[in-house]
């Protein structure tokens, strides 16, 4: 979902960069807001994302208030189970808050 924060905004102030090959649907705020006052399912299903979004941004912000690089990979992969593949790394390293050699290092002192 894109520019839920705008949900309750009189502008629309959101931006959104696709990775990788991605396809989105336009959907008015008008229509948007109707069909959730129509449909209790889709409401429930967007408090639910929104709950998601909130536990995942009260996580990074706990990650980076770990001082290693260690703690924090160590809560990351708590949280999501495993590793990421390793062409995911740089990616991971970024949302660690570290440079990705220092990533690759503790990566390998595990091994």
């Amino acid at each position: 979902m894109l520019a839920e924060a705008s949900i309750d905004s009189p502008t629309y102030h959101c931006a959104a960069v696709a990775v990788s090959s991605s396809t989105a649907w336009a959907v008015s705020k008008r229509e948007f807001l109707t069909r959730l006052a129509q449909n209790p399912t889709l409401a429930l299903a967007l408090i639910r994302h929104f709950a998601h979004e909130l536990q995942n941004a009260r996580f990074h912000a706990e990650i980076l208030s770990m001082k290693t690089v260690a703690e924090r990979l160590d809560a990351w992969i708590a949280w999501r189970g495993a590793l990421p593949s390793k062409g995911q790394w740089v990616r991971l390293a970024a949302e660690l808050g570290v440079s990705p050699e220092s990533l690759y290092r503790e990566i390998a002192k595990r091994n």
